[in-house]
């Protein structure tokens, strides 16, 4: 099955398991023990990256997509020619890189160690196995807190995400459109945010009480943790992810930037924090421990955004966000309503990590969820 595009996100491959991820019935790979040096698609990302690196355009604009979508490719490539498929069923593989993953498996190519910009990115078939290790766990999965509309950079509609929400079997999702100093993104202002409102407001009404649309947004943050939004108009909504977008590439350690964040009444959860891209930006570095443990203290969010490009927090992050006891959001940062299924990867790092149930917001209902988005505006230590 070949990967039309990034928002489009398939599990099916040649044997099938009968359990559910985020609450929908799908096909996802078996992986059996694999002979040892077959590479994996995280190992073919890397050689295809490197190849780049080296090739003049147009075959270097390619070979950088390829090691991009391989993350997304269903199966492992080295499973597809073993039972003898073609690798151009793989999503950007053309018959140029096809010879050059053959190579690559046929030569069991050792692959060098992958830098900073690469490392600790989820394939699909490896979430799949983590996610195959607790079947049922993903099942009390309420809902999803960061995605994107047509009110900002999204391609869906308000009620195009409910829809597929509900095809999820979730109770609830947070709109969380771009505010207004992200004028790239499309950000909206307070008045565009107040017309947000009533729309949600009559989704929420015709729905009848059987799922619940929170009005959200993902607020600018600057460096000195300051929003862009009124404050009067942030405390209007139902949950504040913050985020940096801004001086993002700094080498120096940014801790204070990250408490000066959490200190910010105004939000309650600190969305995609490093603020990495693969093999476009590293994202910022901090004392993590103290950051989280700031988080915990305030009883404030970090998220996993669970895009496949982020995946922000990594693995590593988030198991020092479970020593410092912080909780941890999850939100898939779709753009789109096919992307909504991004939620495994967030899932799987969880899982791997061994984060308990009662410190992600995402097992919580949504009269708990604004329960506790009610404490923390009431929590005395989160205001300046």
């Amino acid at each position: 099955m070949k990967v039309l595009a990034l928002g489009v996100f398939p599990w099916t491959v040649r044997a099938k398991a009968n359990f559910c991820i985020a609450n929908i019935p799908v096909s996802l790979p078996i992986i059996a023990k694999r002979p040892p040096g077959l590479l994996q698609n995280d190992d073919i990302a890397e050689l295809l990256a490197r190849e780049a690196d080296s090739a003049k355009l147009p075959a270097s604009k390619a070979l950088r997509k390829a090691a991009r979508r391989a993350f997304l490719w269903p199966e492992e490539a080295a499973d597809l020619v073993e039972r003898g498929g073609k690798l151009t069923e793989l999503d950007r593989v053309g018959p140029y890189i096809e010879r050059l993953i053959r190579t690559w498996i046929d030569q069991e190519v050792s692959v060098p160690e992958k830098p900073p910009i690469r490392s600790g990115f989820f394939t699909v078939p490896q979430a799949a196995k983590t996610i195959a290790q607790k079947p049922a766990w993903l099942k009390a999965i309420k809902g999803d807190l960061q995605m994107h509309t047509v009110w900002s950079d999204g391609e869906g509609s308000i009620k195009d995400m409910v829809d597929a929400a509900l095809q999820r079997k979730y109770s609830y999702i947070a709109i969380t459109d771009h505010s207004k100093g992200l004028k790239i993104a499309g950000g909206i202002d307070e008045s565009k945010l107040r017309g947000q409102s009533r729309e949600i407001e009559s989704l929420n009404d015709s729905l009848g009480g059987r799922f619940h649309i929170l009005r959200s947004i993902e607020l600018n943050i600057n460096p000195t943790g300051e929003g862009d939004m009124d404050s009067k108009a942030l405390s209007q909504l139902d949950l504040v992810l913050g985020c940096f977008h801004s001086s993002l590439r700094k080498t120096d350690d940014q801790t204070e930037r990250y408490l000066a964040a959490l200190r910010n009444p105004d939000i309650q959860i600190l969305g995609h924090p490093r603020g990495r891209i693969y093999n476009f930006r590293l994202g910022l570095t901090a004392d993590w421990h103290k950051v989280f443990a700031l988080a915990a203290k305030l009883d404030k969010a970090v998220e996993i955004d669970s895009y496949p490009d982020r995946q922000d927090l990594s693995l590593d992050l988030v198991k020092i966000a479970k020593k410092e006891g912080c909780r941890i959001s999850l939100g898939t940062d779709s753009h789109g309503p096919s992307q909504l299924r991004f939620m495994a990867f967030g899932a799987a790092s969880l899982i791997k990590a061994g984060i308990s149930r009662d410190r992600i917001l995402n097992f919580m209902d949504a009269s708990e969820l604004l329960a506790w988005v009610k404490s923390v505006r009431e929590k005395p230590g989160a205001r300046r």
